[in-house]
C-alpha cells in the first residue's frame, strides 16, 4: 500500500496598514488569522511580531506597526493558509477610508539578507514601494495590495525583521464589539499593584510623574489593554494581574521592538540630517532656549556642518524643562525624528531624548570687596576704579571679580516622561536590560 508523506514547509505572514483614524487595528486582525490558524493545525515557530516601523513617516495611521506570523505548515496547507489570510485582511479592513492602503505578503522558506536589509530600512528612514514590489519578485514571494498597496511595504519589512537582538514583548487585550468606542473600564489601581509587583520586567504602564495609566489606548479601536514587558512570562503574568469590568474577548501575546530604539540612526553630522529620519545627531547649543505659543521649548544647534532647529513639546515633561535650562555653548546630543521645512518653520528635530555632553561655563561680573574693611565696593564709573561705602577707601585699580554659578543641570541622558514616549523610545527602566543575538538564543 502506497502512502504520501507531506512535506512541511515555512511560511512568513506579513501584514499591513488595515486600520484607519475611523478605528481598526492591524493587531487585532493577526489576532483573528492566529485563531484560524490554529485551528487549520499549523505550527508557530515564534511569537507573532509586531514591528514598529519609522515613526516620523507622513503617511502612518497610528503607532506604524506591521505584522508577521510565522509557521510551519504542510505544503498542501499553503494555499489554504493564504486564503484565510486574505480573507482576512479583507474583512477587517477599512477600505472604504482614504489613506487605508492594506497590504499581505507570503514568503516561503529563509527570510534573505536583503530583506532584513529592507526592514532595516524601514525601521530607521524612508522606502519605497517599488522597493519592496522588487524584492518580491526576486525572491518569489506573494503579495497582495488594496487601494494604493502600501501595506506591502509594511508588510515585507515584518518579515524582514527577525527581532533578533534586543526586543520586548506585548500582551494586548480585546474587547467585544459592543464596548468598543467606550470608554475602557478598567481598575487602575490594579493596574498599580501590577506594576509595582512586576518592574523592572515591565514597562510604560503608568506615568511616574502624574500617575496616569497608560496601558489603554484612548481611541475607537478595539484593543482593551496592553501590558509591556521584557518577557512572554512576565507581561502574561501583567495580564491576570490586572482587573478589567469588561470581557476580554482575546489576548495575544506579541514580540516586538517596541521601547528598543531601533529606529534612531546616528548621524554623522548636522548636514547629514534629512526629513522624516529618525536621527541621533550632536551640536553645540546656539540660541538660548525660548518657550512660544503652546509651551513648547525651541532652541538651535550647530557644528562645522550646519545648523538646525530642536523642539521638546511640552507633553514631554522633564524633557522640555531641562531644555528650558540649556544656554548657548552648551555640548548635546540630540534623539528624534526631522520634522521637514515648512512655510512657516524650518526644518526641526522633534526631541525624544537628549545627552548633555558638556556644559558651558556660567559666570557673573561682581564688585570687588573693600582690602581695608571687606565692605562690598561701588564703582566709580567706567575706568575710574572702585570706592568702599564704608570706609571710604578708593581703589583705582580694582577690578570686578568672575564667580561661576552652578548650573542647575547636569550632563547626563534626559528622556521624555512616558506619556510622551513613541513605541519604539527605550525609556529608564531598559538600559541595561537589552537583550543580545546570543542572550535570545540561551
Amino acid at each position: 500500500m502506497r502512502t504520501e508523506t507531506m512535506t512541511k514547509l515555512k511560511m512568513h505572514v506579513g501584514f499591513d496598514d488595515t486600520d484607519s483614524r475611523r478605528g481598526g487595528c492591524t493587531t487585532y486582525v493577526a489576532a483573528l488569522i492566529i485563531e484560524k490558524l490554529r485551528k487549520l493545525g499549523v505550527y508557530f515557530t515564534d511569537y507573532p511580531s509586531l514591528v514598529r516601523l519609522n515613526p516620523n513617516v507622513p503617511w502612518k495611521t497610528r503607532g506604524n506597526g506591521a505584522l508577521c506570523l510565522r509557521i510551519l505548515c504542510d505544503d498542501q496547507l499553503c494555499d489554504k493558509v493564504k486564503e484565510l489570510a486574505v480573507e482576512t485582511v479583507e474583512k477587517e479592513s477599512d477600505l472604504s477610508n482614504r489613506g487605508t492602503d492594506p497590504g499581505i505578503v507570503f514568503l516561503e522558506g529563509e527570510v534573505p539578507k536583503e530583506v532584513e536589509d529592507f526592514a532595516e530600512r524601514t525601521i530607521t528612514g524612508i522606502v519605497t514601494k517599488n522597493e519592496a514590489l522588487k524584492l518580491i519578485k526576486k525572491f518569489h514571494a506573494e503579495a497582495n495590495g488594496y487601494n494604493e498597496g502600501r501595506g506591502i511595504i509594511g508588510g515585507l519589512a515584518a518579515i524582514g525583521a527577525r527581532l533578533r537582538g534586543d526586543h520586548t514583548f506585548e500582551c494586548i487585550t480585546y474587547r467585544n464589539k459592543e464596548n468598543r468606542g467606550t470608554p475602557r473600564r478598567i481598575d487602575e489601581s490594579s493596574v498599580i499593584i501590577m506594576n509595582k509587583q512586576l518592574e523592572p520586567s515591565v514597562f510604560n504602564n503608568v506615568d511616574p510623574e502624574t500617575g496616569r495609566i497608560l496601558i489603554t489606548p484612548r481611541g475607537p479601536d478595539p484593543i482593551l489593554y496592553g501590558i509591556r514587558g521584557e518577557t512572554p512570562e512576565a507581561v502574561n503574568r501583567g495580564h491576570e494581574i490586572v482587573v478589567s469590568y469588561e470581557p476580554v474577548e482575546r489576548w495575544v501575546i506579541f514580540k516586538t521592538n517596541q521601547g528598543t530604539d531601533a529606529h534612531l540612526k546616528r548621524a554623522v553630522s548636522i548636514g547629514d540630517v534629512r526629513p522624516y529620519n529618525p536621527v541621533v545627531v550632536q551640536g553645540e547649543v546656539a540660541t538660548q532656549p525660548r518657550i512660544i505659543q503652546g509651551g513648547h521649548v525651541i532652541f538651535r544647534i550647530k557644528d562645522n556642518t550646519g545648523s538646525v532647529d530642536c523642539a521638546a513639546y511640552e507633553p514631554t515633561g522633564v524633557l522640555r524643562d531641562v531644555a528650558m535650562k540649556m544656554m548657548r555653548g552648551d555640548l548635546v546630543e540630540l534623539y528624534g525624528g526631522i520634522r521637514p521645512k515648512s512655510s512657516k518653520n524650518p526644518m526641526t528635530v522633534n526631541i525624544e531624548k537628549l545627552r548633555i555632553i558638556k556644559l558651558a561655563s556660567l559666570q557673573v561680573s561682581m564688585n570687588p570687596l573693600c582690602p581695608a574693611c571687606g565692605k562690598r565696593t561701588k564703582s566709580m564709573g567706567k575706568g575710574q576704579g572702585f570706592e568702599c561705602p564704608k570706609c571710604g577707601f578708593h581703589g583705582p585699580h580694582l577690578k570686578k571679580i568672575l564667580f561661576e554659578i552652578e548650573r542647575p543641570i547636569k550632563p547626563c541622558l534626559f528622556i521624555s516622561s512616558p506619556r510622551s514616549q513613541r513605541h519604539l523610545t527605550k525609556p529608564f527602566e531598559r538600559y541595561g536590560l537589552e537583550k543580545s543575538e546570543n542572550s535570545a538564543k540561551r
